[in-house]
């Protein structure tokens, strides 16, 4: 199995929901506060929608869910011998998943893609203790990409006072 993600920020979660579930005739396969995931069979997609208030419309960031850690080495491998750098992010919580992933650095426009797989569900947004932490990330994605680091944070970034939701991302950062 293999999907494109979209993530995408709005301005109201419940909203957002209803409006995807009519579109695409299926209920969202994971809801948190602030968040709600799709697993759309047809086309196949894997939509996320991160609640961003004043950013709705805009794109967090896009990404490849592929079946499991050995499809996520074989494309990193893919890409690289392409001449494309990644980050890796692996054993790494986010968006209520732990995840074995890479970020793809150089996309022309600057969007960020993740290559990723799902090891388990979790049930906080962020990991424990942030694992990796975002800094690093973030200045990996940005020594090439010319992003501010605003916008590196996946879904958002860590959110200010607690777990649980995204915090917004600005406009010009879009993606995460």
């Amino acid at each position: 199995m293999s999907r494109v993600q979209l993530a995408l920020n709005v301005n109201d979660i419940e909203e957002a929901v209803g409006f995807y579930t009519k579109l695409f005739g299926t209920e969202p396969a994971k809801r948190r506060p602030g968040y709600a995931n799709f697993a759309i069979a047809e086309p196949p997609l894997k939509l996320v929608l991160l609640e961003n208030p004043g950013e709705g419309g805009t794109l967090n960031h896009l990404g490849v869910e592929v079946e499991d850690t050995a499809a996520v080495d074989a494309e990193q491998a893919r890409l690289a011998e392409a001449g494309l750098a990644a980050v890796d992010e692996r054993d790494t919580t986010c968006c209520y998943a732990r995840q074995d992933k890479f970020w793809v650095k150089g996309a022309p426009g600057g969007e960020r893609w993740e290559i990723y797989a799902v090891l388990a569900d979790s049930a906080t947004f962020w990991g424990q203790d942030d694992e990796r932490g975002w800094g690093a990330v973030e200045a990996e994605l940005d020594q090439s990409s010319g992003i501010s680091a605003q916008a590196a944070h996946c879904c958002g970034g860590p959110q200010p006072g607690g777990e649980g939701q995204a915090a917004p991302v600005s406009a010009a950062g879009n993606a995460g």
